[in-house]
This record gives structure tokens, sequence and C-alpha cells, in this order.
């Protein structure tokens, strides 16, 4: 089942990424007077076709569904009616052609941003990051927070849950910036702290360890170890548990709370725990053996497919919410999309130039279980997801790679300064030089991927 719904979150998301980028592509060619063709979305056999408009736009759901295509009327491309020549993209004035192969990207970035305003509008909630512990000599420590304070600002940023607060100290930690914490402590009193993370590199994030780096350990409510969900296909239901059970001990260990039962399964993958649970009032004993999956960092950890009672989870003073009116949502959903390119631009840096590694790089097998996972936790997290996937396919998109709109745009530029349009020769080369770099972009992120899953 969860296999499943990854899968038709993946397909869901690149099939309207997708459609929204080819979008952009047609609608400026349309106002250009571009004739179009053919609007595919996937790639391989046509699963369902039909004519629409008055030049007959051929439109088209493909069987592959990992990308898209708008065929134009080029003279490049075949040959052309005389009195449909004006009507070809290659004729087309060199302002109207950059405008449409700008637009694909344009699209993504638009559509982030529509995304962003809408979750800003319903609010994202989370806990508030009030700080549970710090660890003696940590950069935390040295710059004097205490367990009890609320980080309530960053950067000169609200921070009203964990999420906002990480994602911004993310992007200062990678953008190399000085992270100025507003803090509000027990007492009340408002200061300013200032963090050193100096040294710490783009690969010591990954796995979401930047709380570790710091030396903070959240506060958290207390959750009661008792069942809520058991999903289907999943070692909970295989080994007998049911929503409702208590989880009393494992291993012989008693289990006070949900945390340390996480703990404990996660650290047992594909290993048998005892474990004594409480139903309606009886003792029991179970043997529940998690299935071995592939954690955020690539190891391997444990998971039964079960998830807590959250009527059990009393929390209400530990939650906060992110939230805007209508038209502060619209400017932060620009904001957060001008961070996260940004913030993409400067990891595809640092991979270039050797200072990350390679091994950030994620393929369609990550994308599809971060889609399913996301799909999971509701609508607001599904349209977070598909945000930060098209601002991510804006901005590849825009690299100066043959194949890529960007290429396209660097042949453009290429004209404006020359006088001349890049010659067929050249540009074939390109195409074959690009090609190869993205198969083995492609290679690198599918291996990247295997080696995540099976740790």
């Amino acid at each position: 089942m969860e296999f499943l719904q990854s899968l038709l979150a993946f397909v869901v998301a690149i099939a309207l990424l997708v459609t929204f980028h080819e979008f952009g592509h047609f609608w400026v060619a349309r106002r250009c007077d571009v004739k179009i063709l053919r609007f595919s979305v996937g790639f391989g056999r046509p699963l369902w076709r039909r004519r629409f408009g008055p030049d007959g736009t051929e439109f088209v759901i493909a069987a592959l569904p990992i990308g898209g295509y708008v065929r134009m009327l080029d003279e490049r491309e075949g040959e052309v009616a005389p009195q449909e020549r004006q009507r070809a993209f290659n004729n087309k004035p060199l302002r109207c052609r950059t405008a449409i192969v700008a637009a694909g990207p344009l699209f993504n970035f638009l559509f982030a941003v529509a995304a962003y305003w809408i979750v800003f509008m319903v609010g994202v909630s989370g806990l508030r990051p009030l700080v549970g512990s710090v660890a003696a000599e940590s950069p935390a420590a040295l710059a004097g927070l205490r367990a009890g304070d609320e980080i309530t600002g960053i950067s000169g940023r609200d921070t009203p849950t964990w999420s906002a607060l990480l994602d911004q100290m993310t992007g200062d930690v990678i953008a190399g910036r000085v992270i100025d914490l507003r803090v509000r402590g027990k007492d009340g009193s408002e200061s300013e702290v200032r963090v050193n993370l100096a040294g710490t590199q783009m690969d010591d994030l990954a796995g979401g360890k930047l709380l570790e780096i710091l030396g903070i350990t959240p506060l958290r409510p207390v959750i009661p170890a008792v069942i809520g969900v058991v999903r289907s296909g999943g070692a909970a239901e295989r080994d007998g548990l049911r929503p409702g059970d208590r989880i009393a001990a494992g291993n012989g260990t008693p289990i006070a709370n949900w945390e340390e039962w996480v703990t404990l399964v996660r650290a047992h993958p594909g290993a048998t725990i005892e474990t004594e649970i409480e139903r309606n009032g009886e003792r029991m004993r179970l043997s529940i053996t998690p299935d071995p999956v592939a954690g955020a960092d690539g190891a391997r950890i444990g998971q039964i497919g079960a998830a807590v009672d959250a009527s059990a989870v009393h929390s209400d003073h530990l939650i906060g919410q992110e939230r805007y009116s209508v038209l502060a949502a619209l400017l932060r959903s620009m904001d957060k999309t001008m961070e996260v390119s940004a913030l993409t631009l400067r990891v595809i840096a640092k991979m270039i130039t050797g200072t990350a590694s390679v091994k950030n790089l994620s393929g369609p097998l990550s994308i599809a279980q971060y889609a399913g996972e996301s799909a999971g936790f509701g609508v607001i997290a599904f349209l977070t997801f598909l945000a930060i996937v098209s601002v991510s396919l804006g901005v590849l998109n825009l690299l100066p790679i043959p194949l890529l709109d960007g290429g396209h745009l660097m042949y453009y530029l290429s004209e404006l300064v020359t006088g001349r349009p890049v010659s067929e020769s050249t540009q074939i080369i390109g195409q074959h030089l690009g090609l190869a770099l993205l198969l083995g972009l492609m290679g690198l992120a599918i291996y990247n991927d295997l080696m995540r899953i099976i740790g």
C-alpha cells in the first residue's frame, strides 16, 4: 500500500508539474502566433489523444509520465507550407523565441508561488521551537541558549515552528551567513544570541542533523505509547498489533512513551522485538519484526507501519502556526520561492565545486518516496512538496546545458551578442554533450537512490 501510495503520488506530482511547465511554453507560443502541433504529457506510446482548436493541436497523455513536450511548427524538423512559414518557431524574432523557451521554467516558479500562497494562507502547524536540553560545550551552549528557551526569530524573521526555524537556518548555514537568533527565556525576557557554525559543511546537514550539530534537543510532548493507526500490509498488522494497544515493554525493557518505542523499532530493522502490550486491560506478548527501510541518511532503520494515537496527545501549548493574511501570504510565498531557488543554486554550485558530495543528489526513487510520505501527511504537506520540486525543476531547466531550456537560452544570448544564430552543427554537438551529461546525472541520482534503499 505504501508503494502504491508513493507511486500514485509521484505520478500525480510529475504529471501536474510537467503539465504546468509545458503549458508555459504553449501559452506564450500561442501569443507569439506559433503553430502548436502537439502538447504531450509523458513520453512513449500515447494512452489518450484528442485534437482541439483551429490549428488541430494534438493533446496527448503518454505512457511514461516522466516529462513532456510541446512540438511547434519548425522548418528544422520538417517541411513547412509556404503560407505557414511565418508561424514557424524558427522564423520568429529572437525576443519571441526567448520568451517561449523561458516561459516553462517561469511557470514552474509561478506554480511554486501559488502553492506556497495556499500553504501560508491555510497555515502550517508544528511544534514551537522550545529548547528541551542543550549539550555541554555545543555551539548552542556557547551562544548562551538554555533549556526552556524559545527561539522566536532568526535573521530578523519570526519562527513560530521548528520547521520555519530549520528552513531558514539551513539556508544561512549553506550560504555561510552568521546566525542571529532572537530568544525568549522562561521569564519572558527577550535577548539576541549569535551561533557560531563556522566550518559546518552542507554534507554535515544531511539526514536532518542540524539540531544535533547545534547541540539542541527540542522540547517534545510526552506521548503515550498507544497505537492509533495500523497501516495495511505493514509489520504491525502482520504481527498482530491493533489500534488501542499500549506498548508496555520491548525486549524486556519498559516503554514509557512513544519516542522510546520508535527508537527501539528503528534500531531493529528485520530483527524480532519481543513485545509486551496491554489490550482491553490484559497483558499480551507479541513478536514484532520491523520491516527494514532506508532512513533519511541512507542507513537501514526499522518500520512497522503504525502511527500514534493522536487523541492521547495533549500538546496544544507546544504547537505553533505559521499563517498570514491573503496579501502577506502572497508576499511570503514569493519570498519563499526565491529562498528555495537560491538554496538550490547554492547546493548545485557546491556539488560542482566539490565542497558538497554528489550523494546529496536525489533521483526519481527518492522523489517518489518523498511524494508518498508528504501525501500521507495531507494536502498542505503535499503542496509544500510540490512547490519544492517545482522550484527545483525551474532552476534545473535554466542551467546552461544543451537540451534544457537554459541551453537554448544560452544559444539565444550568443545570437543576441553576435547577431547571428548558433550554427546547426554546433547545436548538434551540444545536444550530444548535453544528452551524455543528463544521462550521467540521472544514472548517478538513481545510483544514490538505490544506495539509500539498500543501505
